[in-house]
């Protein structure tokens, strides 16, 4: 299963594992996403997430800004209306759920810190490893909007950059349903832009980019289509977007990131902060 995943890692910037986890396990992920989903907020605390409009989503968000240490539910921009009510049943409404998942609920601890997770960190070389977030994504059918361009080391930053994501396939991802699309060895381009917390006191937003949103040319993508329990190695700076699901298939996706402590330094300008409790560490626990 991890013959020559940091080869691949770090010529291409992302390694596909298949059969990572079996289908009962991704069953039982999904199943305690369902139970939270039962659990959704009252109509004054929901918050819509969205990766296309950051001014009036993220960057005026509070609840955004707060979510580290809690499960906290960010909805679909079309499923809400004005007052918070639900458009759709509430199994669809959802973009995704985090950011503190891996820590919080057993279930998703429990996988988040699997032998199998341990042991591709510690194939990808890392040797102090925590993880700052996680987050379940829903992808639904119909709802499931869109993913920019985008790289994870915009969100999560360490100097130097030791940064992997863990995108693990709860359903089968095709290209019809919105399965990943990676700039394989865009990786080696350095870091385009960051996320990072306003440091002027006085603007409303809390959160701003650092620049504009770099243009990146599809012809540079490959798309990933991925089996259930697949999981995706992603290197921090590797480039990767996700089109809508305009499919009538669910394309749910469980995601974390882990960084690298021993001889890295965690931006102080990374809009996830730890609080009283540091990050939970992957091998330690």
């Amino acid at each position: 299963m991890f013959d020559d995943i940091r080869r691949k890692f770090e010529t291409d910037g992302y390694v596909v594992i298949e059969g990572f986890f079996s289908e009962k396990e991704v069953e039982e992920i999904k199943k305690e996403a369902e139970k939270l989903v039962e659990n959704m907020p009252d109509e004054s605390n929901r918050t819509i997430f969205s990766t296309t409009n950051s001014e009036t989503q993220q960057n005026k968000d509070k609840y955004f800004l707060e979510s580290g240490d809690k499960i906290s539910y960010f909805f679909e921009a079309e499923a809400l209306g004005p007052k918070g009510e639900l458009l759709v049943e509430k199994q669809n409404s959802l973009n995704k759920i985090g950011h503190a998942l891996h820590e919080l609920n057993p279930i998703f601890r429990k996988y988040t810190l699997d032998e199998r997770v341990k042991e591709a960190a510690f194939q990808l070389g890392f040797e102090v490893p925590v993880i700052p977030q996680s987050m379940y994504i829903f992808k639904n059918p119909g709802t499931g909007s869109e993913v920019t361009a985008h790289q994870d080391a915009w969100y999560l930053h360490t100097d130097p950059l030791k940064l992997a994501g863990f995108w693990i396939a709860i359903d089968d991802a095709t290209t019809e349903n919105g399965c990943l699309w990676l700039a394989r060895g865009s990786h080696k381009s350095g870091v385009h832009r960051r996320y990072i917390k306003n440091p002027d006191p006085n603007s409303e937003e809390l959160l701003i980019y650092t620049s504009a949103a770099p243009f990146y040319s599809k012809s540079n993508f490959t798309a990933v289509p991925v089996r259930k329990g697949a999981c995706i190695l992603l290197h921090g700076q590797v480039v990767h977007f996700s089109e809508a699901n305009k499919s009538q298939k669910p394309r749910h996706a469980y995601t974390f990131h882990i960084t690298e402590q021993k001889n890295t330094k965690y931006s102080k300008e990374n809009w996830l902060q730890p609080g009283e409790r540091p990050f939970l560490s992957l091998y330690k626990n």
